[in-house]
């Protein structure tokens, strides 16, 4: 399978912190990837080195084959990877709809499948609120404004971080139901998240981080099923 994105022996400091220790990576074209991990294991450091706002300090960043490890963020984007990030980032004074097309493009290879109309259709919460600035929505409202804003770019990959962190159970299942959805859509994901059953029951494969380096990876049913790796890496 040709990557979409791939990272080859990366090596990431914060200043004097080493954080990640020669990653690899790989998505391919219409894959689920699970970035798994506890709570201060590179996995944000990860997706912030692949999207360019962190440079790495060594390996490789590729992006349909591109050299992108010293990329600015803007080229990243332009290459068809979209990102959610953990806090979700909308543009508070700006209206649900505003917030929407503000991001509408074409995606890399002049794809429009992803209009104004359709995240609508997917969100009907956001088409009761068009009019709400982003401070106005609630945190799962947010949240779907979030990735709704990254889709309207027609993305090839779709970067999740956290997307579930801190919403009540039933915006959670409501954002998962979208997760599975996209997997029909022929978009590849990466998708990080505390609920690791999730994400294993919604990807193809998952890579397990720790302490900046990856310590197992696989199928995601096999990993699944293996409790150990489990319980030793994830402390479940």
């Amino acid at each position: 399978m040709t990557a979409l994105v791939e990272t080859r022996q990366l090596h990431t400091h914060y200043g004097q912190s080493h954080i990640l220790h020669g990653v690899d990576l790989a998505i391919g074209r219409g894959e689920a990837v699970g970035l798994l991990g506890r709570n201060g294991m590179g996995k944000t450091t990860l997706i912030r080195s692949i999207m360019g706002h962190i440079r790495p300090t060594m390996g490789q960043i590729w992006v349909r084959g591109q050299d992108c490890g010293k990329a600015p963020p803007y080229r990243i984007s332009r290459l068809g990877v979209a990102y959610v990030p953990e806090g979700r980032g909308i543009f508070p004074n700006l209206d649900v709809r505003e917030n929407l097309l503000v991001s509408a493009r074409p995606g890399y290879d002049g794809r429009q499948d992803w209009t104004y109309g359709k995240i609508l259709g997917v969100f009907p919460r956001l088409a009761e609120r068009l009019g709400h600035g982003g401070q106005q929505l609630s945190g799962g409202e947010q949240q779907m404004l979030a990735i709704g804003r990254a889709l309207m770019t027609n993305p090839d990959v779709l970067i999740l971080d956290e997307a579930t962190e801190g919403l009540a159970p039933l915006i959670v299942a409501e954002i998962w139901r979208i997760v599975a959805s996209l997997r029909e859509t022929g978009i590849a994901t990466l998708i990080v998240d505390r609920n690791y059953r999730k994400v294993l029951a919604h990807t193809d494969r998952c890579v397990v981080l720790e302490k900046g380096r990856v310590v197992a990876q696989g199928v995601s049913a096999e990993l699944e099923a293996d409790a150990g790796v489990l319980a030793r890496h994830l402390g479940v």
